[in-house]
């Protein structure tokens, strides 16, 4: 499985970016596609996901200004992010979950190679 994340960069304080991502398969194979991000001496971290059914989950800090979504008949997941802080600033990673089945014990985990988002002024 493969996962092509774009549309990081530089952007002021209180400005928009839209990330997208890539999956070489489709959505349908999964039980979750999401965002993770990674500042600088911190931990990864959960920004956004879908569970496949439709539920969305977002962390605290995030809500009410970022938005996922996706198109399954391109593969993609997008992050709309609106009103950035500094704060937000940080590595942000595509991932997607295959939970395990009574066919196979295993959860499966995927990573996209992460796009730099930077808010600064």
């Amino acid at each position: 499985v493969q996962l092509q994340a774009s549309g990081g960069g530089l952007v002021q304080p209180g400005g928009s970016l839209r990330l997208s991502c890539v999956v070489s398969e489709s959505l349908y194979n999964f039980n979750v596609v999401g965002w993770y991000r990674q500042a600088p001496g911190k931990e990864r971290e959960m920004v956004a996901d879908i569970l496949r059914g439709g539920a969305r989950d977002y962390s605290d800090s995030v809500m009410g200004r970022f938005t996922i979504s996706e198109n399954d008949y391109k593969n993609t997941v997008s992050l709309e992010m609106t009103s950035l802080k500094s704060e937000d600033t940080a590595i942000y990673y595509c991932h997607t979950e295959v939970w395990p089945t009574p066919q196979d014990e295993h959860k499966y985990e995927y990573w996209g190679q992460g796009t730099q988002v930077t808010v600064s002024s």
